[in-house]
């Protein structure tokens, strides 16, 4: 057997050099959720196989800002944050599966590239962009919001040099519930491509997985009104699913470890 080692590529002597080191990967971000609807039938032309449209509620759907900051075993990117922190903007929609209200994830942008990777792992269709969300540091000052009634905070998302999207949510209040258009399991495909002649449209891997994790936390979650809105570019699709109507919005961290994944069914 050959001497290379890592979880992810470049497998080397020693297994320093992968890009996605093996999980556990612990998590711990700053979250602006915009909830709204979407055309019925663009959300249901994004659902992959084996999900069906939600019926109780057709359109259903949410926009996600997070500002993360992440680890593996031992916490060595934390004191190397250009390793840890990042940033990504992403939809879900709502679905079924065998019944099961769920959701999916068709479309994701992520600005750094471990990231990138270690999502395609997961099953996220992430690409590359630049995400910036507006930051709460403590201090009572003109350049900080605050987390307090009439405090303002917006997300932008670009790629390839044009803007897809943005939002804000203004806050009004502690939440009784928190965002529930995303709180469903979330199902997604895991898809990696074969370049052999003849087999392009063989994939190596193409499976329906639904994401796992343990040792949730969450802070208080504050709501209150929100706008959002998705901008058309070249070679992107995601503005099939602009808003027709936007819900409320949500503020909150929220933390959480990976180290598994289910395979619901090879498709």
């Amino acid at each position: 057997m050959s001497g290379l080692r890592g979880y992810s590529v470049p497998r080397t002597p020693l297994g320093h050099s992968s890009l996605v080191p093996p999980p556990p990967w612990d998590y711990v971000g700053d979250f602006l959720v915009i909830e709204y609807w979407a055309d019925p039938d663009a959300v249901a032309a994004v659902l992959p196989d084996g999900l069906e449209p939600f019926a109780d509620d057709p359109g259903r759907a949410a926009a996600i800002f997070a500002d993360w900051q992440s680890s593996s075993a031992g916490g060595g990117e934390l004191i190397d944050p250009s390793r840890s922190q990042y940033k990504e903007f992403f939809l879900v929609v709502n679905a079924t599966l065998d019944g099961e209200h769920v959701t999916t994830c068709p479309f994701i942008w992520v600005d750094r590239d471990f990231a990138l990777a270690r999502g395609w792992i997961q099953g996220f269709p992430k690409k590359l962009g630049s995400i910036w969300i507006t930051r709460t540091f403590g201090v009572e000052c003109a350049a900080d919001p605050g987390v307090a009634p009439g405090a303002t905070f917006g997300g932008t998302c670009a790629a390839y040099d044009r803007r897809l999207a943005e939002g804000t949510v203004t806050l009004e209040r502690l939440s009784q519930t928190g965002p529930t258009h995303n709180d469903p399991p979330l199902v997604n495909v895991r898809h990696f491509p074969r370049l052999e002649a003849g087999r392009h449209d063989e994939p190596a891997v193409h499976e329906l997985v639904r994401a796992r994790s343990r040792d949730r936390a969450v802070s208080e979650v504050w709501e209150g009104t929100a706008t959002l809105r998705l901008h058309d570019a070249p070679h992107e699709e995601h503005v099939a699913l602009a808003p027709s109507r936007v819900g409320r919005g949500f503020r909150f961290t929220f933390a959480y470890t990976v180290d598994d994944l289910e395979t619901v069914r090879p498709l």
